[in-house]
């Protein structure tokens, strides 16, 4: 069983950044496939980038060139940095692994207001 907790929510200003952060239990991280997904009130949940175990990444062609997947697999950790932000990347933000089945990280909300 595989247990993620994110971190790194919070209140930005537009144009501000925010790093968040994942925290995988277990001893399968490293054959994962990580990604971050988001959902905003009334909305689906929506892919927002993920890395392969290899460290091959895609990203939502609304957050290229802002935000930054990575993961330190010494530390069972993936993190997005977020730059450039907007308003409408307010969301939850869920951490995912896949290695056969999904798991799911609880959820951290990221609000971008003035």
């Amino acid at each position: 069983q595989v247990q993620l907790v994110e971190s790194g929510g919070g209140l930005v200003q537009p144009g501000g950044s925010l790093r968040l952060s994942c925290v995988a239990s277990g001893d399968i991280f490293r054959v994962m496939t990580m990604g971050w997904y988001r959902q905003a009130p009334g909305k689906e949940r929506e892919l927002v980038a993920v890395i392969a175990s290899g460290g091959n990444t895609n990203y939502a062609d609304s957050v290229k060139g802002r935000f930054t997947i990575s993961r330190d697999n010494a530390k069972n950790t993936v993190s997005l940095e977020m730059n450039s932000l907007k308003p409408e990347d307010t969301a939850v933000y869920y951490c995912n692994g896949k290695h056969q089945i999904q798991y799911w990280g609880q959820g951290t909300q990221v609000t971008v207001s003035s």
